[in-house]
C-alpha cells in the first residue's frame, strides 16, 4: 500500500458533492480532474479493519455476502482536512475514506489505465 501525503495537487479536493438522488459522489480535484463515484462501490471498498479483513481474507470456505442495492448513505461527513466519513443505512460508520484513498478508487477510464 502505498501512502500520500496529505494534500498534494493530486489529492486535494476542490470541491466535493453528494448527489444524493443518483447515489453517487463526486470531487473535483485541485489538479482539475473530477472523480465519480457510485456509493455502492465506495461501501464494496470501504476502508475499514474489518472489511479489508473480510475483502482479504482468502479462505475458500468463506462467504461473502453482497451487499443488498437498497443500501443508502445516510451522510457524508468531513473528517479534518483530510478524508470522509460515511454513515450507511445498514449502521456501518466505521470507514475513513482519505483523499489519497479517493483518487486511487477513481473508477474514470484515464485512472483505471494507469
Amino acid at each position: 500500500m502505498k501512502i500520500a501525503p496529505m494534500n498534494t495537487p493530486q489529492t486535494a479536493p476542490k470541491e466535493m458533492r453528494w448527489l444524493e438522488k443518483r447515489a453517487e459522489f463526486s470531487m473535483s480535484w485541485a489538479d482539475g480532474h473530477q472523480s465519480v463515484f457510485p456509493l455502492l462501490h465506495l461501501r464494496k471498498e470501504c476502508p475499514c479493519a474489518l472489511c479489508r479483513g473480510e475483502r482479504e481474507d482468502h479462505n475458500p470456505f468463506r462467504v461473502i455476502k453482497e451487499l443488498p442495492e437498497s443500501l443508502k448513505a445516510m451522510a457524508i461527513e468531513p473528517v479534518g482536512n483530510y478524508a470522509i466519513q460515511i454513515r450507511w443505512s445498514d449502521g456501518h460508520s466505521t470507514g475513513i475514506y482519505t483523499f489519497a484513498f479517493l483518487r486511487d478508487l477513481c473508477p474514470c477510464p484515464h485512472c483505471k489505465r494507469h
